[in-house]
């Protein structure tokens, strides 16, 4: 084996001893390779692995934008994932990134932190090495198990993600704490999926014991995301940019 090809090995198995404890490495900075094109993207091109990612037509390269990664629920795909904020992407000039789990759901919700979390930190680093990302305007999302899966890593990667977006979340284990991300969870009363009371009423309480700073939102419905709670949540992250 050359030394290029061990060097090469080690950097993998670094990656993966990161994704199992749950650790995200990709970084914003100056695009390695700018002038990534606008439009939809599918991941798998230069991946491997399902995923979408987004620009929207008023994305520029010398114009850092800010960037969600957003999370599917269990049983649901990576489209179902960008879904949830597309309807606002062109309006704020947002990237969108939305992967897809590797099993029927994330992996920690089965068993532990390991190939989703890989996968994620990839089109993080493609994304990265594309397009110029505003660092203070990253920002992870999800519904359902998604939203579970955002809190839990959010929390552990919070000097990456600065905001986390939890539509109708179960829980959160983060495998860490670090940084202190704000965060947005809003939740229908009639939810009989994930009731709120032993879900997202529960973890407003853990969160804001921690000492985060929580913007809860409840809506009259069952297990779904109002597009008024995408815009509630849009214009708390991005300060008021959406009308």
């Amino acid at each position: 084996m050359s030394n290029r090809e061990k060097g090469e090995t080690g950097r993998q198995d670094e990656s993966w001893r990161s994704a199992r404890a749950g650790r995200l490495r990709a970084r914003s900075g100056s695009p390695a390779a700018p002038g990534g094109p606008p439009g939809l993207h599918p991941l798998g091109v230069s991946l491997g692995h399902d995923g979408l990612l987004y620009v929207p037509p008023g994305y520029q390269p010398d114009q850092p934008a800010p960037l969600a990664v957003m999370l599917h629920g269990a049983g649901g795909s990576a489209r179902h994932g960008l879904d949830l904020l597309r309807p606002l992407a062109d309006d704020v000039n947002l990237i969108l990134l939305a992967p897809g789990s590797q099993g029927p759901t994330w992996d920690v919700i089965v068993e532990d932190f390991g190939p989703d979390v890989h996968a994620i930190d990839e089109a993080l680093s493609h994304t990265f090495e594309h397009y110029a990302v505003d660092p203070s305007r990253v920002a992870i999302g999800g519904f359902s198990d998604g939203a579970s899966y955002a809190l839990s890593l959010g929390i552990g990667n919070g000097d990456l993600f600065r905001h986390i977006i939890a539509f109708s979340p179960g829980f959160a284990v983060p495998p860490r704490q670090l940084g202190t991300p704000r965060i947005f969870m809003s939740h229908g009363t009639e939810d009989r999926v994930l009731p709120i009371d032993r879900c997202s009423r529960r973890l407003v309480r853990v969160f804001e014991r921690a000492g985060y700073e929580v913007n809860y939102q409840e809506f009259e419905g069952p297990h779904v995301v109002p597009e008024e709670m995408m815009r509630e949540a849009v214009h708390w992250w991005l300060e008021g940019t959406v009308h």
